[in-house]
């Protein structure tokens, strides 16, 4: 996550943003869990401390969702991108998602998509693409560049495949959700005319 946050802090510049990352290590042990944060602003950012109201949160690892309070102080109008293949009711998190508009919380299967082109379960260029998707606060170009800057060679194309990859699952997942959301819309119109 450490990695993300910086590749995220990059595509922000890139995009003409400011931009910061750094990480916060709890109990410094192998398998201990990390949390990064990256701030992202129109103007200068001068404070340096962690972020206790996040706008958007990005979940790396499923696993970590029930053992520690991680949702606290997310913002109710943010983004939530959680790493799974799962849905939120199967993951136990339909109250907690309700509170979201649907196209601000997302699951994206990013590390079956960095072991389809990369052989790997390294998920970071696909959660930062998929937060691409879902926010419009990076462009995907600008991910990819962070990419090929912090990469090279055949390590940099896959991950820029990721990255395209996860763009274009979490833009289906949009459209889907939307097109839903525009459906159910219509059919209670529909009941109200009635």
């Amino acid at each position: 996550m450490v990695t993300a946050a910086e590749l995220l802090s990059v595509a922000a510049f890139l995009d003409g943003l400011h931009a910061q990352a750094f990480p916060s290590f709890g109990s410094e042990r192998m398998g201990a869990p990390v949390v990064a944060f990256c701030r992202i602003s129109e103007k200068n950012i001068r404070t340096r401390e962690p972020i206790s109201s996040p706008d958007a949160l990005i979940i790396q690892d499923v696993t970590l969702i029930h053992q520690l309070d991680i949702f606290n102080g997310v913002n109710p109008d943010g983004f939530v991108l959680v790493n799974t293949s799962r849905t939120f009711d199967e993951l136990g998190l339909e109250e907690f998602i309700r509170r979201f508009d649907r196209t601000r919380a997302l699951t994206v299967p990013a590390t079956e998509i960095a072991l389809e082109h990369l052989g790997k379960p390294v998920a970071n260029s696909a959660l930062l693409a998929g937060f691409a998707a879902m926010s419009n606060e990076i462009s995907l170009s600008s991910v990819k560049e962070a990419i090929s800057r912090r990469f090279s060679g055949m390590i940099a194309e896959k991950n820029a495949e990721i990255a395209q990859s996860a763009f274009d699952y979490v833009a289906h997942e949009l459209e889907s959700t939307q097109a839903s959301t525009s459906l159910s819309t219509s059919n209670a119109k529909g009941d109200l005319d009635a």
